[in-house]
Order: C-alpha cells, then sequence, then structure tokens
C-alpha cells in the first residue's frame, strides 16, 4: 500500500479508478469461486445422482457465473489499465516540466540519454504494478479464502487439507521470492549493466575509426560478470524453496488425495471420487493465488523503486534552481561579482571573484580552457546557481529580477546555434513575438543575411532541416545573430560564437557582429584573438581567477600573458602545410 500510495500522488483525479478496479476484481473472485461451488454442485449430480437434467441446469449456470465473473475481471483491468496509462503520462510529463525547469548543473551531471532512461524505464515499471497487480492482487487476497470456504463446504477434510496447503504456501513463498537485500543487489546489477551496454554501443564508432582494443571496455565486461554472478546466485537461493512449492502442490496432493481415500475406505466410492476431484481442483486454484502473490511481491518491489528513482530524479532537477524575485526593471547594466565561487560538483571552478563591468562597453574573457570563461558567461545568464557570494546586474542581486526579466535583458549567442526545422523567418521570428514581419527582416539584414536569402527561392520562407535547406556553419550563426538583433536585449555574451565560422563567412559575420553589439553591454569569449582586438576591454583568466586587465593597446605594450596569447596565435596562422610535404 506504500508503494500505491506514492504512485496515486502523481494522480489524485483518477484515484476512484482504483477503487473501481478493486471492486470490480473483487466482484470477479466472489463470482468465480461461487463458479467453483457449483463445480462441484455438478459433479455431485454427475457422478452420485447421474441426474442429467439437473447436470445441464448447473452446467449453465456455472457458464453464466464464469462469463459473468470474467467479465467483471475485464472491466477491472479496463479500470487498472486507463489509470496505469494516465499514472506513465503524469510521470512523463512530470519529467519533462522538472527538465524545463532544472538547472544546467543538472544537465552536468546528469547526460540526456541517461535522463531519459530513468524516465521512460521507470514510468514504464510502474505502469505494471498499477495496471495488472490491482486485479491480481485483489485476486491473491480473496482466491485462497473462498477456496478453503468451498474446500469445507465440500467436506471437512477437503477443507483440512486445502488449510494445511496454504499455512505450508505461506511460508515457503515467503523463502521462494528471495531475500530483499538480494534482490536490490541484483536490480543494481542490472541497471549498471544497461547503462554500461548503452556506453559500450555509443563507443563502437570510437574502436572502429581508432582501432581501440575491446579489451578497454572493461567496465562493461566487469558489469556483465556481476550481473551473471547475482542473477545465478539470487536464482539460486529461490531454487530449493520454490522445488518444495512444486513438490507439495504437484506431488503431496496426490499423496493426500490416496490418504483421503484411504480414510474413506467405507464411504461412497462416487462421493470419494467427487470429493477427490475438488481436492486437485482446489488446490490448482490456489497454485494459482500463490503464483500470483509471489509475482505481486515482484513486481511491488521493483515498482518502489522505480518511483524512488524517478522522485530522486525530479529531487535532483529541483536542486540548485536559481531562485527568482519581483523585480522586474533594471536601473542600468553594469555587472557585478562580489566574492563569487562555483563548481562543478566537487570540482570549483571559480572561488571569491571579485570584478565589475560597466554598463554599455564591450568586454572579453581570455585564457587557457578550463580558466573559467564560459561559467562566467553562464553565471551572468543565471544558468547557475553559485555556491557562494553574489552576482549584481544594475546594482541588484541577479536573484531578486523576475525570471522573464532576465530573458529580456540578456541574450546569448552559442558557439553552436540550434536552428529549429521550421522556416528562417521562424526561427527569427521566435526571439520576439510582438515582431513585425518588417522587423524580422530588418533583423536578417543587420545579421548580414541577405545573401543567404538571396541564394533561396523562398528567401525567409525557406525551411531548415531534413526536409528544407542546409547551411553552413557561418550562415546557420549569422541567423542566430539575427533571433538575437530581434531580440534586442541590453546585455549580450557571445561564447567563441565565431570559432567554426569558415574564412568566406568570416567578414559578414564581424559585420553583423559589429550591429549586434551596438550601445550594448557585450562579454566575448574568443579563440580567435584578432576578433577582440577592439573590445573596451579585455579580462585575462587564469584558474578561475582574472589576472589581468586592460585594453588590448594597454596589454601589448609590456610583458603580459595576453601577448604571449596573441604571440602564439599570430605564429599558428602563419603556420602552413609545405606543398612538397603534402606530396611526399
Amino acid at each position: 500500500m506504500s508503494v500505491y500510495k506514492k504512485l496515486f500522488a502523481y494522480v489524485p483525479d483518477k484515484k476512484y479508478l482504483a477503487v473501481l478496479a478493486t471492486l470490480f476484481s473483487a466482484i470477479s473472485a466472489i463470482l468465480t469461486s461461487i463458479g467453483y461451488y457449483f463445480i462441484y454442485i455438478f459433479l455431485r449430480e454427475v457422478v452420485i445422482f447421474n441426474n442429467e437434467v439437473q447436470a445441464k441446469y448447473y452446467a449453465t449456470m456455472i457458464t453464466t457465473i464464469l462469463i459473468i465473473g470474467s467479465i467483471s475481471y475485464f472491466v477491472s483491468g479496463y479500470f487498472s489499465h486507463k489509470l496505469g496509462f494516465r499514472l506513465e503520462t503524469n510521470l512523463r510529463k512530470r519529467g519533462i516540466d522538472g527538465l524545463t525547469e532544472s538547472s544546467f548543473r543538472f544537465y552536468d551531471l546528469y547526460p540526456s540519454g541517461l535522463t531519459r532512461k530513468i524516465i521512460d524505464d521507470n514510468a514504464a515499471q510502474t505502469h505494471t504494478i498499477v495496471a495488472h497487480l490491482i486485479p491480481d492482487s485483489c485476486n491473491a487476497i480473496f482466491t485462497p479464502v473462498l477456496t478453503i470456504a468451498i474446500g469445507f463446504i465440500v467436506d471437512i477434510k477437503v477443507g483440512i487439507v486445502l488449510l494445511v496447503l496454504t499455512v505450508l504456501g505461506v511460508l515457503i513463498l515467503n523463502k521462494m521470492m528471495g531475500e530483499k537485500q538480494f534482490m536490490k543487489i541484483y536490480q543494481e546489477s542490472l541497471e549498471k549493466l544497461s547503462a554500461e551496454t548503452v556506453e559500450y554501443i555509443r563507443g563502437i564508432q570510437v574502436v572502429k575509426i581508432f582501432g581501440a582494443s575491446v579489451t578497454s571496455f572493461k567496465a562493461l565486461h566487469k558489469a556483465i560478470i556481476d550481473y551473471s554472478k547475482y542473477a545465478y546466485n539470487y536464482s539460486k537461493s529461490c531454487k530449493k524453496p520454490y522445488v518444495i512449492f512444486q513438490c507439495m502442490f504437484f506431488g503431496l496432493v496426490s499423496i493426500l488425495i490416496i490418504l483421503y481415500m484411504l480414510l474413506n475406505i467405507d464411504g461412497s466410492s462416487a462421493e470419494v471420487s467427487v470429493s477427490m476431484i475438488m481436492v486437485l481442483f482446489l488446490s490448482g486454484v490456489q497454485f494459482v493465488g500463490f503464483m500470483r502473490v509471489m509475482y505481486v511481491s515482484m513486481y511491488s518491489y521493483q515498482g518502489n523503486g522505480a518511483v524512488d528513482k524517478l522522485e530522486n530524479l525530479f529531487s535532483e532537477m529541483q536542486k540548485d534552481k536559481l531562485i527568482f524575485g519581483n523585480e522586474k526593471e533594471l536601473k542600468n547594466y553594469d555587472i557585478e561579482f562580489e566574492n563569487v565561487s562555483f563548481g562543478y560538483g566537487d570540482t570549483m571552478v571559480i572561488k571569491d571573484l571579485s570584478f565589475k563591468l560597466d554598463g554599455g562597453k564591450s568586454y572579453a574573457l581570455v585564457g587557457s580552457s578550463g580558466s573559467g570563461k564560459s561559467t562566467i558567461a553562464k553565471l551572468i545568464s543565471g544558468f547557475y546557481k553559485i555556491d557562494g557570494g553574489e552576482i549584481k546586474i544594475g546594482g541588484k542581486s541577479i536573484e531578486k529580477y523576475t525570471k522573464e526579466t532576465l530573458i529580456k535583458n540578456i541574450a546569448f549567442v552559442f558557439q553552436n546555434p540550434k536552428l529549429f526545422a521550421k522556416s528562417i523567418y521562424e526561427n527569427v521570428a521566435l526571439a520576439n513575438k510582438n515582431a513585425t514581419k518588417e522587423d524580422v527582416l530588418r533583423a536578417l539584414h543587420l545579421a548580414g543575411c541577405d545573401s543567404i536569402l538571396d541564394k533561396l527561392s523562398d528567401r525567409e520562407n525557406a525551411v531548415i532541416g531534413s526536409k528544407g535547406v542546409y547551411l553552413s556553419g557561418g550562415e546557420k550563426q549569422r541567423i542566430a545573430i539575427a533571433r538575437a538583433i530581434l531580440k534586442d536585449a541590453n546585455i549580450i555574451i557571445m561564447d567563441e560564437a565565431s570559432a567554426a565560422v569558415d574564412p568566406e563567412n568570416e567578414h559578414e559575420l564581424q559585420l553583423a557582429f559589429s550591429n549586434l553589439m551596438k550601445n550594448k553591454t557585450v562579454i566575448m569569449i574568443a579563440h580567435r584573438l584578432t576578433s577582440i582586438r577592439n573590445v573596451d576591454e579585455i579580462l585575462v583568466l587564469e584558474n578561475g581567477k582574472i589576472i589581468e586587465r586592460g585594453s588590448d593597446e594597454e596589454l601589448m605594450s609590456r610583458e603580459t600573458n595576453y601577448k604571449s596569447f596573441q604571440e602564439l596565435y599570430s605564429k599558428a596562422n602563419e603556420w602552413r602545410v609545405g606543398y612538397d610535404r603534402v606530396l611526399n
């Protein structure tokens, strides 16, 4: 019931379906048991009284009752399946809602493939425990009790036999299902095997390209060995109880029937035969009931684990979310870090970092990989919750502004812009739902997209994607810049936006950048050091600290790390592969 309590919390308006499913399942169990009783009456009429007319009457009654019982079970299954599908849908929706609200740190810790697997697999597992086990659980409770009652009605000896079988069955069943701790280890090893198999399949491409040895995938090999060991040990722990259980119902019942016949040596052979058939029949019904109980327990354990995993994932989605306030207006666009600390997991990227950027100016963040450039840009955008300190925009903490205010005032241009399988016009227009067609076309013009549209027969209405046109990296970047221009945010953050642009597009891209940056507070992260010479100020980072700061002219006038970067960059640009070396 604790499992169902957790599950029903996700379908509060549909809990009545569980009540209806339980009710119809109970009706089905009662009707089926009544049918079993009339089978006994039918056998008496046929075997003892040889009354064909009454036998036909009871046969019709048995058929009718069992059909109604089957229909009741079907109706129960209908309600439980309806509830199960609703539950599964709600859990997936809950996952999607959580993903839309979760912080970027969550995506760093949970890759998309793993997140999807956790949501899909575990939501599907909860379907079984609701859709199938609500009817089966009810049957598993009613059937043994009603079967024993029928046994005592038939004959007190039949009732005693069934009662003994039930008691022994309950004792053996507990052992037959294995230890819960063992089951937990087994489930964990299965999940580990599944995860490592996914990683292995993803890595096949690398193996083929680089000729890596398959032995490098030691984690998969270990997962296979561990799973086989735990699966074997778990099965072995259930072996003896299960064999005893089988022998009891298929062997012991036969012995009991023989003993029953011996004890009734003076009784009517016809009555003994009827009682013997009922013992055999009702013990089979009990066997099926016990098997249902076993599966109920197993799926209940899996369902409980599935809910726990989903709730843990939902909890992780809510961690580290940025807290938003009620402020809707920015006084100015100054950006300030006060003793800010942040890390990914246990690894700190920046610690006690403080600096200020004046609004309306352009800045460039320079440094080697891992120095904290992209992290600072993401923190300004509110992508992550900081571990310590305070980030201010316009003199106030970003946590005091509404989410909409930050979205409206900050535009982020990534290295690899994401365009949707829609028209160019729609890809740009989504930046401002109030923009007119003239506004969108003007943004495309300012971003230098005229040359792109001139190549297309449908111009701005051309669809991007598998069924439409394909664009180069530079062309995609210019459309993304058009989107940012249309948004008209006051703070622009460009994270290596020109890193992968081909030389043919670079000039037009720089013109697009200049139109985007006019009268804005701009933070640039660029590996192309030639593109940042004209910014107002350059900040050089190392290990999460600002070690140098100044204009290009100031930093180049003395021996600085920035000057070393520029010199190395110039040498790299001058490097060419010799023609004769290529031929050789």
